[in-house]
């Protein structure tokens, strides 16, 4: 009866078109207010203690550094910087912002603001050049999707706050999937660019290259910083944060000069705005996650799968279906943390691996970003380029396939996500 009431209600209240932040905070608090033996009081309570986790303080630092690096123009150096590696290549101007994608995805940890940076840019480059536009923004808009896969990610940051899993592990198991899905997305643009007889750059000289790498080099260090910092022992992940942070605001303000003092106030006003937004919704989500556990629902559906005999096979299909249609209409840090106290248990009885199972949910969220009615990245790129929102639809839909193709792998072949943590000894 409970578990029915909350979700009905939630379900409900999302269809009538509450906010997916008050959906979650009002089925929560009315499931606890009939069903529970806790005071309405402690509801404020629960609100504020479920989302004092140390390791989600990451989150804002991510954003602000983040928004540091979209503002000061670092994006339009690694554009520069991957048009004169790969724009000799044929289409090479996709596949150099493919590149440029996956290298503000090691900056943002977002994958609305890698779509924003770098489809600013070089959408409209590759119309200039020749490319239809509906090409460049349905590469740009699934590229832009490596934001939280390729590490830092804060939707990592958030299954690892709900699942308590080190944050360092889930950054390591995403580089290899990261890379491998940009690599998948470079061959299939060539694969595609020779039939579609698209346009070469010149090839760009060595000084030329240098003098890019360069100019880059100040925002390709912050994933240097970043992950090596978190590898070493330097800091933890959410030191990391802060530290990028500083460290952006330093690269925009006084090495490439892109922002003045006077705009400070106004970065650090928007990053703030999108931090309240995402951690409003994380609180409200993680008050509904404890009366999932109060109530012992994931202790009964592990139960209930187990007598059911599924395979892990069938249990991890049975996941990607539950994740491919949530992303559809939700939020991914809401997905992750409704759902991952629910699955993680199922998982560890099944003997499939917490770090592999995160990697698998980012994938569906990267998937869900492109994926209609709600899809963040969709609306975007429409931004962006000016397109209507059915277009771009359209335009991202076939590298969609590739990504649904992707998530099989990653799905069942655990070295591609767990090869790098077991070498480094993380395991």
């Amino acid at each position: 009866m409970t578990i029915l009431f909350l979700f009905v209600l939630l379900f409900l209240l999302m269809f009538i078109g509450v906010p997916i932040a008050v959906s979650l905070g009002l089925a929560g608090s009315m499931t606890i207010m009939l069903f529970s033996p806790d005071s309405v009081r402690s509801l404020a309570i629960k609100l504020f203690e479920t989302s004092e986790h140390y390791t989600l303080l990451a989150i804002p630092f991510f954003l602000l550094s983040g928004a540091f690096m979209t503002t000061g123009g670092v994006a339009k150096r690694l554009i520069d910087f991957a048009n004169a590696c790969v724009g000799h290549i044929r289409g090479g101007l996709a596949i150099s912002a493919v590149l440029a994608c996956m290298l503000f995805a090691a900056l943002s940890g977002s994958s609305p603001a890698t779509v924003a940076a770098v489809g600013s840019i070089a959408i409209a480059g590759m119309v200039r050049s020749g490319y239809p536009q509906a090409f460049g923004a349905g590469i740009v808009c699934n590229a832009g999707t490596l934001g939280i896969l390729i590490p830092p990610s804060i939707v990592m940051v958030v299954y690892a706050a709900a699942t308590e899993q080190s944050v360092g592990k889930l950054f390591m198991a995403g580089v290899v999937p990261g890379l491998l899905l940009g690599l998948a997305l470079m061959v299939a643009i060539y694969v595609v660019a020779r039939k579609m007889n698209l346009p070469a750059m010149p090839r760009a000289s060595l000084r030329e290259l240098i003098a890019t790498g360069r100019k880059a080099i100040w925002g390709l260090l912050l994933m240097v910083i970043i992950l090596g910092g978190i590898y070493s022992g330097m800091f933890t992940p959410t030191e990391a944060a802060a530290v990028a942070a500083v460290y952006a605001g330093f690269v925009a303000l006084f090495v490439y000069k892109d922002m003045t003092i006077r705009e400070c106030p106004k970065v650090l006003l928007e990053s703030g705005k999108l931090s309240i937004m995402l951690m409003f919704i994380i609180a409200n989500a993680m008050l509904f996650a404890h009366v999932l556990t109060t109530e012992q629902i994931p202790q009964t559906i592990t139960a209930w799968v187990i007598e059911m005999g599924l395979q892990p096979w069938q249990f991890l299909l049975v996941v990607n279906i539950v994740l491919l249609v949530a992303g559809a209409f939700m939020e991914p840090s809401a997905i992750i943390l409704i759902l991952a106290p629910i699955l993680f248990p199922i998982a560890i009885q099944l003997g499939i691996d917490p770090i592999h199972l995160g990697i698998i949910m980012v994938v569906n969220m990267e998937i869900g970003l492109i994926t209609p009615p709600v899809g963040l990245n969709l609306f975007v790129t429409s931004a962006v380029t000016g397109m209507p929102l059915t277009s771009v639809i359209r335009a991202a839909w076939p590298w969609l396939m590739l990504l649904l193709s992707f998530l099989l792998v990653i799905t069942y072949i655990p070295a591609v996500s767990m090869a790098l943590p077991n070498w480094l000894g993380m395991s």
